[in-house]
């Protein structure tokens, strides 16, 4: 009856990931593998908080070591002495006495878990769990405790009887149990009681489990061998061609949703390690990744089942049913919750994806980035500026700004919207052409010629004008002729790098900061270092997306004395312009802020950078706090040290 139950379910819950749109992963096989054995097996996201992680391990590896006795206690809770054939794999594995020790070890491991489990929730009681189905997890653990516990007492009543098969000796907790218990009536009563609690509760789990939080036991593993494999900031594109049954635009409702994105609302383990390190949620925004993932859960389980049984049956809106609009705006795209989740699941991707139908299909947006929209489309730039002042920042800087059938350069620098426009970041951009040229390269920027990569309209859920931009700058890169292109913003670099290959644009992509560190190493730039503190800022977009994280840092150590924040590396914390909000109104806490007061604490003079967002958010964040920090790019403090040797 049970497997009957569990069978039922599971059949459900497989049609439901099935009924989701397609979506192409099943490429790079041998690094999803990796995945697996890293991620599932080593447990190595979780163990990157240590005694949280250790908690979680001790409990998988637990039930992988205690699986063939669950087998067992299934063959003797129907015999005492059921004979197995001397040959099996399971009366092998039964008379082994490593076997039992593995066995004990893992069931006390198990029930240490539990402790520390109920330790953090009962007492420390973080903040992640804040939404959590608490009462749930707590019967989950309740229940593992009872497969254990009861395990070994069964074992230590097989001992006194002397029925097992195993060498007493190499189970010291089930041996000691044993000697609690004599070897009379009572004790084969016992023995019977345990073993049948043993299955019956297992049993009671399996029946239980596909209808609970931890549902995550059955689908994480699955999640996270189709999870992303291709750079953390590549989104995936829209399909305009084709028929229309295959067109798709974004999520409305639970059936625009892709099977990977269904099988994520499944695999969220309600951990909230995702919730722990969203900017958003930290300064007081609606937005919880955690909540998000639970909520469109909950939409997927009241809604797809009527969806499979009836063809005719019109599920509602996922916003602002499942998820409310100011959730899908609060989102910075940072990907901090996709880099912590331990099961792979992609929030990023959930969240443009709902902003897609609400920007393409129901114009629905925050009216201040209406104009920013707008601009790209008939300007070329989100600042709404004239193509032909795109290059006025390089005059007389003596770079070479190329002409249809101009021979390409060796390396081309994308400049991008900010640099061109804006007067705070322009200076990166002057000094990186100085850098640049100072070393000897041979550098042309394509001036009007280039126009905005479209990355603030895809991030914003504008799709369509993305492709449009994609096609027409990869257009004008081929029949430039070019092969690597330098870029100083990490927004650009990113959709460089790994999103204009989907349209055909395939060049060899680097950032400023690893081209100048590059530079530096071989000598043919040498900055004087000053004594000046220096705290760098990681860009999402760099660090975090690109895993660009060491070369910024060569030449802070190599202009001044470097000191980390709290928050850094691949663990960054957002400016807070991400995803498009450098053009949309902040509510509450400011991240940026927020960002300026954890620089500040280091004690250090000054900010730096490598992103021409970042430069613009910071640089707002400390004159509204009235820190004391200069906010600057890297390449511009490399400028300065050269011109002080």
């Amino acid at each position: 009856m049970a497997l009957a139950l569990f069978s039922r379910r599971a059949l459900l819950l497989v049609r439901l990931v099935r009924m989701g749109a397609p979506l192409q992963r099943f490429d790079d096989l041998p690094k999803r593998a990796r995945n697996e054995a890293v991620v599932v097996l080593a447990q190595s996201k979780l163990l990157r908080k240590l005694v949280p992680g250790l908690m979680h391990a001790f409990i998988f590896w637990g039930f992988i070591v205690l699986m063939p006795t669950i087998v067992l206690a299934a063959i003797y809770v129907v015999d005492r002495e059921p004979g197995l054939p001397a040959k099996s794999p399971l009366a092998w594995l039964e008379r082994q006495g490593w076997f039992a020790l593995l066995v004990d070890l893992f069931c006390v491991l198990v029930l240490i878990g539990i402790a520390t489990a109920f330790w953090i929730r009962k007492v420390q009681r973080p903040k992640r769990f804040r939404g959590s189905h608490l009462g749930e997890a707590d019967l989950i653990l309740g229940l593992i405790t009872g497969i254990v516990s009861t395990l070994l007492v069964w074992h230590g009543s097989q001992i006194a009887l002397g029925f097992n098969e195993w060498p007493a000796d190499w189970s010291p907790v089930s041996n000691t149990l044993s000697g609690l218990l004599g070897d009379g009536q009572a004790t084969e009563v016992l023995e019977r009681a345990f073993v049948w609690g043993h299955v019956l509760i297992i049993l009671s789990f399996l029946v239980y489990l596909p209808y609970s939080k931890h549902l995550h036991i059955a689908t994480a593993a699955p999640n996270v061998f189709f999870g992303r494999t291709r750079a953390p900031g590549q989104l995936e594109p829209l399909r305009f061609e084709g028929a229309d049954d295959e067109l798709r635009f974004g999520a409305g409702t639970v059936e625009d949703m892709t099977w990977k994105g269904i099988l994520d609302t499944m695999s969220c383990t309600e951990c909230g390690r995702c919730q722990d390190v969203c900017p958003a949620y930290a300064t007081g925004k609606k937005l919880s990744p955690k909540l998000l993932i639970m909520d469109l859960r909950d939409h997927v389980f009241a809604e797809g089942p009527k969806v499979l049984a009836d063809a005719s049956f019109d599920p509602s809106p996922l916003v602002p049913n499942a998820v409310t609009d100011e959730v899908v705006w609060d989102c910075v795209t940072c990907g901090a919750c996709v880099q912590e989740c331990p099961v792979a699941i992609e929030h990023v991707d959930h969240i443009v994806d709902l902003r897609r139908h609400l920007v393409m299909v129901e114009s629905r947006f925050p009216a201040e980035s209406e104009p920013m929209l707008r601009d790209i489309e008939r300007s070329s730039n989100p600042w709404g500026k004239p193509q032909g002042e795109r290059a006025a920042w390089a005059d007389g800087l003596g770079v070479r700004i190329l002409e249809p059938g101009d021979e390409p350069p060796a390396v081309l620098y994308w400049v991008g919207c900010a640099a061109s426009f804006d007067e705070r970041a322009r200076q990166s951009a002057e000094s990186t052409v100085k850098l640049l040229l100072a070393a000897g390269l041979d550098v042309g920027i394509l001036g009007p010629r280039e126009s905005c990569t479209g990355d603030p309209a895809r991030r914003m859920g504008n799709e369509y004008v993305f492709q449009s931009f994609a096609e027409q700058n990869v257009a004008t890169l081929n029949e430039s002729g070019v092969t690597k292109i330098v870029a100083s913003c990490p927004h650009c670099f990113n959709t460089l790098a790994n999103e204009y290959p989907d349209f055909g644009g395939r060049y060899e992509v680097v950032h400023h900061t690893e081209l100048l560190a590059e530079l530096v190493r071989d000598g043919r730039l040498a900055p004087a270092a000053s004594g000046d503190s220096i705290t760098y800022h990681d860009s999402c977009y760099l660090a975090r997306h690109n895993d660009v994280v060491s070369a910024p840092r060569e030449l802070v150590a190599a202009v001044g004395q470097p000191v980390e924040m709290e928050r850094s590396g691949k663990r960054t914390f957002c400016c807070g312009a991400g995803g498009a909000h450098m053009w949309m109104e902040e509510r509450g806490s400011a991240i940026n802020e927020e960002r300026v007061r954890e620089a500040a604490e280091t004690g250090a003079a000054t900010l730096a950078v490598a992103c021409p967002f970042c430069t613009i958010m910071l640089d707002d964040g400390v004159r509204q706090t009235g820190r004391d920090l200069r906010v600057v790019d890297v390449s511009t403090l490399l400028v300065e040290a050269l011109e002080r040797e």
